[in-house]
Parts: structure tokens; C-alpha cells; sequence
């Protein structure tokens, strides 16, 4: 397959143009020229030098390319969806959006944006979204920051909606690897809460269930969760961890008696994903590449 990975350079998407190079795809990877990923030399690179922010429009040689499914790591509010979408109907045969488990209405819990009881369970991609929108706006410092209009909800909406393109989105966990979460301050500053639970996932494993999702045929108008099959408590995770000194997390307001946990078994069982990489090799590569 030809595919054309959106932000193919960065801390996932490096992963996933490595994997679909090494699998023998045709890859090309449209990036800023801000982050420059070791990939196989065969892999194809535009850069748009100029552009200041995320990509809203596309240079005509994305379209030359002319890939079979485009890969949209960075798309983060409507209006990027919308680019995308107008850009490559009729070009493209799928647009694979990456998504987060913000979405859900258990987050929206957790953070108390949306007051209500606990959700129970693990979350299914059918389980209820937030209501509200722009979770991070407050969070915001002006109307330019990229978390004033960041929404994933609006993301998915608008992918999903257009008839006249197949989509797919992926729901990533809390990602862990070199070059981000590396100490594992995900785990560490919630130690204060040990039966908590949150879902992660190893760089390397959610790079491959992105690569799935987009070339696997019955992937088309599907979403799909991402991450680790079982999700241990903050107290079972430490026990595979290095000790830390960083500082436990007691400034928020979070309900610790949400957890964030989600349901894998979709794309298991239906694309046969599995890991890559076991559960304690992830941590040992991740652990190491603090040197």
C-alpha cells in the first residue's frame, strides 16, 4: 500500500512510518521540518517549512503521492478535520484519524469538567462521550494557543461524518517511551492513589495497532481503542518500576474513583491485534533510554 502519514516524524508517528516502511509499504511522511525521525531511507519526506502551526491546507504533492490511506496523527479540532477531509476525498481510499480517551464521558468524570457519578466498567468505544466541549480551553493562555480549539470529539465527528470519505479513528491510552513519559511521571505522581487505574500503552504497540488500523480492509468507518490488554492499579505498575524521587500530584481536584480504563478486545478480535512488545520489555527499553 501507498500511505501518507500527517506528522510522521514525531514521538508516535515516527513509530508508525518506521513499521509501515519496514513492512514494505510505500511511505511518505508530510511533516514541518521541526522534527527530524530516523526512518528508512526509502521513506519519502515533504516538509512544509513555512507552515507556523498545524497543517490546515496541503502543498499539491501530498495529492501526487497518491496514497491508499493518509494517516492523520496531529489533527487536533474541526478545522483540521475539515482540511483533511476536503483535501483528500476522491484522493485517498480511507483517512485513519487518531483520537484520545478525552472523549469519553469517564474522563470528563475524572477531571470533574462534567460533574455526575462514576462511570462504571471499562470503556467500550460505544460507551457515552463527554458533553462538553474544548476540555483544555481553560487551560488556554489566548485564543491562538492550540488548546483553545482542541477538541477530539469534534475530530471524530467530523471524519466519521463525510459519506463520501471511509474513515477510521484509533483512541489512544497515556503513552509511554523513549523520548516521552520516560520516567513514568504518569505513574509516579499518582502513587498517593494506588488503586487507581489508568490505561497506557508502549510507543512501539500503539505505533502497530495504528499500522493495522490503516491498512486492515475491515478497519473502514470503525473506531477502535488502543492499549494494553489488562490495566494494572498505580500500586501494580510501581512494582515493575525504578524507584523515583519525583513528587506525588496533591494540587488536583481529579476523583481518583474514576478510573480510565479501557476496553481492548474490538481490535483484537477483530483486526487480530496484538502487542509487539511484552508489558516488561516496554518498561525495560523505556527505563533504559533515560541512560
Amino acid at each position: 500500500m501507498r500511505i501518507l502519514v500527517i506528522g510522521g516524524t514525531g514521538f508516535i508517528g515516527s513509530h508508525v512510518s518506521r513499521q509501515l516502511a519496514e513492512a514494505g509499504h510505500a511511505v511518505c511522511v508530510f511533516h514541518r521540518g521541526r522534527t527530524e525521525a530516523i526512518l528508512p531511507e526509502e521513506v519519502q519526506h515533504l516538509r512544509d517549512y513555512a507552515s507556523s502551526g498545524l497543517p490546515r491546507g496541503f502543498p499539491d504533492e501530498v495529492l501526487r503521492f497518491a496514497a491508499d490511506s493518509v494517516i492523520h496523527m496531529i489533527a487536533m479540532n474541526e478545522d483540521d478535520a475539515h482540511a483533511a477531509i476536503e483535501t483528500f476525498r476522491g484522493h485517498t481510499g480511507r483517512l485513519v484519524a487518531v483520537s484520545s480517551g478525552d472523549v469519553y464521558l469517564a474522563y470528563a468524570r475524572f477531571t470533574g469538567l462534567e460533574p455526575g457519578p462514576v462511570e462504571v466498567g471499562p470503556l467500550r468505544e460505544d460507551s457515552p462521550l463527554r458533553t462538553t466541549l474544548y476540555p483544555y480551553r481553560s487551560k488556554a493562555n489566548a485564543r491562538e494557543d492550540k488548546l483553545y480549539d482542541y477538541d477530539k470529539i469534534l475530530v471524530e465527528r467530523t471524519v466519521l461524518g463525510d459519506g463520501a470519505l471511509p474513515a477510521t479513528v484509533v483512541r489512544l491510552p497515556k503513552v509511554y517511551g523513549s523520548g516521552r513519559n520516560a520516567d513514568f511521571t504518569t505513574v509516579h505522581r499518582y502513587r498517593h492513589h494506588p488503586n487507581w487505574r489508568w490505561t497506557h500503552g508502549y510507543v512501539e504497540n500503539v505505533a502497530a495497532a495504528i499500522v493495522l488500523a490503516a491498512t486492515h480492509f475491515k478497519a473502514s468507518n470503525r473506531i477502535f481503542n488502543v492499549g494494553e490488554d489488562q490495566t494494572p492499579t498505580v500500586e501494580q505498575r510501581l512494582v515493575d518500576l525504578p524507584l523515583s524521587n519525583l513528587p506525588v500530584d496533591e494540587t488536583d481536584s481529579f476523583d481518583y474513583r474514576q478510573d480510565i480504563v479501557y476496553d481492548t478486545r474490538f481490535i483484537r478480535e477483530e483486526l487480530g491485534y496484538s502487542e509487539i512488545v511484552p508489558y516488561l520489555e516496554g518498561i525495560r527499553r523505556t527505563v533504559q533510554s533515560l541512560g
